[in-house]
């Protein structure tokens, strides 16, 4: 089955391509690309074989995910985002998962993470309320997660939960105005005083811990990655991808460019011909990084063995030295694409330009804490951030 994705969504990607401009002009993914995409079986790639999913090999969902952020940087990150949830509800416990699941195998859900809103514990559950922002994909959701800090009542932080909520329960508002991966539609989410049941709130230590609750009903070895390595690989992979992109474009255009400057075709220039070869030789690299450590994850939770915290820093310490590469590559090839590239309109390099840079400011790019933990880990020093 996934190899037949993935093979499908090679054979959209040239429509995707075309829809570029589009999504940037309507400020989210053209619910065509979303059902088209869909069918592909691509958003079912991560979900459990219990409710039809493939429970893929995490290797072969980046590698679709990149083919298709090569074709649409916007599309790349909302199909990223979107598609890896599955993964993180597989997580929850199994009344969730038939919650979100059970009558409709094709939900998808959308999220954020970061804990900007309120959870207060209640008899059964808890009620939570706030403003979460940057929800890609959102739109296109019926289920969103959101992470929030629980309190107790001197309004204390005791707990760090991820929150699974349905589209009844939560508001979208439409502020999503940006540079770039405009089309990704990374609008805020509101809830206002909503009870969520107990089951549907999964704490942050069991995950970190993997011990959680759906591994009783989904065996499968994808569900025994680190958090941590699954979600910044999802943010790193797409950038690698609108990276790849941007290369393809340019090369294309090169080969027919005259500079007038020079009198010279922009072909036989050496120094373009070197920005080709770094640029592509970064491109190689970050992928190779990604996928070495993804593969070598997936085969330890394949035997049941434990997931060593070396690589699981390594995994961290690749992904942003990834994104590091994947944007330093788009800046070689904007660098030397002319004075048309920077003109408003649908130029594939300078739109990869912006997605680029614009993704690189998620916080799981962040090189410095990153590194910091591999650092941390190749010394002996225990190492406490959850984010490895």
């Amino acid at each position: 089955m996934a190899d037949d994705v993935l093979a499908a969504v090679r054979d959209l990607a040239p429509v995707l391509r075309e829809r570029a401009a589009e999504a940037e002009e309507l400020r989210r993914v053209p619910d065509a690309s979303v059902k088209e995409l869909e069918d592909t079986g691509f958003f079912q790639l991560l979900q459990p074989t219990a409710f039809g999913g493939a429970a893929a090999d995490p290797v072969v969902f980046y590698t679709a995910v990149k083919e298709i952020a090569k074709a649409c940087g916007s599309t790349g990150w909302v199909a990223s985002v979107v598609g890896v949830h599955p993964w993180h509800v597989a997580l929850f416990d199994p009344r969730a998962q038939q919650e979100v699941w059970g009558t409709a195998p094709r939900t998808r859900i959308a999220s954020s993470y970061a804990p900007t809103g309120k959870a207060a514990a209640v008899d059964g559950g808890f009620r939570l309320s706030g403003r979460w922002h940057f929800s890609s994909g959102c739109d296109h959701a019926r289920w969103v997660l959101l992470g929030c800090l629980v309190t107790d009542a001197e309004g204390k932080p005791v707990d760090m939960r991820t929150f699974l909520i349905p589209r009844a329960e939560y508001r979208i508002d439409d502020v999503w105005d940006t540079v770039g991966l405009r089309g990704t539609g990374s609008n805020d989410i509101v809830v206002d005083d909503v009870f969520v049941p107990e089951h549907r709130a999964l704490s942050f230590g069991p995950v970190t811990a993997l011990d959680v609750p759906g591994h009783a009903v989904n065996p499968e070895p994808v569900y025994r990655l680190p958090y941590a390595g699954v979600f910044t690989t999802t943010i790193a992979t797409p950038i690698v991808g609108i990276a790849e992109g941007a290369y393809d474009s340019y090369v294309e255009a090169t080969r027919k460019r005259f500079r007038v400057s020079y009198g010279q075709q922009v072909a036989e220039d050496p120094f373009a011909q070197v920005r080709i070869a770094r640029a592509a030789g970064d491109i190689d690299a970050a992928w190779l990084q990604l996928t070495r450590n993804v593969a070598a994850m997936y085969e330890l939770a394949g035997r049941g063995e434990e997931i060593p915290m070396e690589l699981r820093t390594r995994t961290r310490r690749d992904q942003v030295l990834a994104t590091e590469r994947a944007v330093g590559a788009v800046d070689l090839l904007m660098e030397n694409a002319g004075g048309n590239a920077m003109r408003t309109g649908p130029h594939a390099v300078q739109r990869a330009w912006r997605d680029a840079h614009t993704g690189r400011g998620h916080a799981a790019n962040d090189p410095e804490r990153a590194l910091v933990m591999y650092g941390q880990c190749a010394l002996g020093i225990d190492i406490q951030d959850t984010m490895a």
